[in-house]
């Protein structure tokens, strides 16, 4: 299985990288994206995915730099790529209600406008595993302000499973979360700073024996971090990359 880091960034650009975007390439079912930030239409231009054949797009969590691509993704849809298949995106509780107001603050009347593809739009219960598209998906409660419950993110489809932490301080869910998982992509977002909100990446290194993931990638840096990668000991994400698992 496939999976590219279309976006690898935080929430400022810092070193020049898209917001969170991950395109995970599947044989049956169409394709997901894990998060879809402000700069993600862009990215996918960049890469050149086809979003038509995206059938699913999972969203850990309400902040703009991991959803605030959707309204541009979805008038792509209906105005570009002249999308027919029909599209499930699922977050958080709360992401109906704050994709509409993203929707109308940034392309007033949008919401109304009849499409024609269907969209669905789930919202995903804390420890429930849920069936969509040939693949599952449990969330985990994080530790990050966003003014609604932030994830990570158990995805298993096609005999694998990704784990992706969202943003987060350190949690101890983030153990189950990722227990065992064939891909784990945890932000880090300073060295050894700790902070509110964030996990740093010598915190995240001290844990990694206990999540025992085949394999652990990180990503979200800050510019303080992207400085200091000849002492990241793990795989560090950039934007492009393509990792098979």
């Amino acid at each position: 299985m496939l999976l590219q880091f279309l976006g690898s960034g935080d929430a400022f650009g810092s070193g020049g990288r898209f917001n969170t975007c991950f395109h995970l390439e599947r044989a049956a079912h169409g394709n997901v994206l894990v998060d879809c930030g402000a700069s993600s239409m862009v990215a996918i231009r960049k890469w050149q995915v086809d979003p038509n054949a995206v059938s699913t797009v999972l969203v850990s969590h309400l902040h703009g730099d991991h959803f605030a691509g959707l309204p541009f993704f979805l008038l792509d849809a209906q105005l570009v790529s002249r999308r027919t298949a029909p599209l499930t995106l699922a977050g958080p509780p709360g992401f109906r209600e704050r994709l509409d107001i993203v929707m109308e603050a940034m392309f007033a009347g949008s919401t109304k406008v009849e499409r024609k593809f269907a969209l669905e739009v789930r919202e995903l219960a804390l420890h429930e595993r849920v069936e969509l598209n040939g693949l599952a998906v449990t969330p985990y409660l994080m530790k990050h302000y966003s003014g609604a419950p932030s994830y990570a993110l158990r995805i298993e489809t096609e005999g694998k499973v990704l784990t992706y932490s969202g943003d987060t301080e350190w949690v101890e869910e983030l153990i189950p979360a990722g227990r065992d998982a064939d891909l784990f992509i945890c932000e880090a977002y300073f060295f050894d700073k700790v902070m509110k909100y964030h996990i740093d990446y010598s915190t995240l290194a001290r844990h990694l024996p206990e999540i025992a993931a085949k394999r652990t990638i990180v990503t979200h840096m800050s510019a303080e971090l992207l400085g200091r990668q000849h002492e990241i000991a793990l795989e560090a994400a950039h934007d492009g990359m393509v990792v098979e698992f």
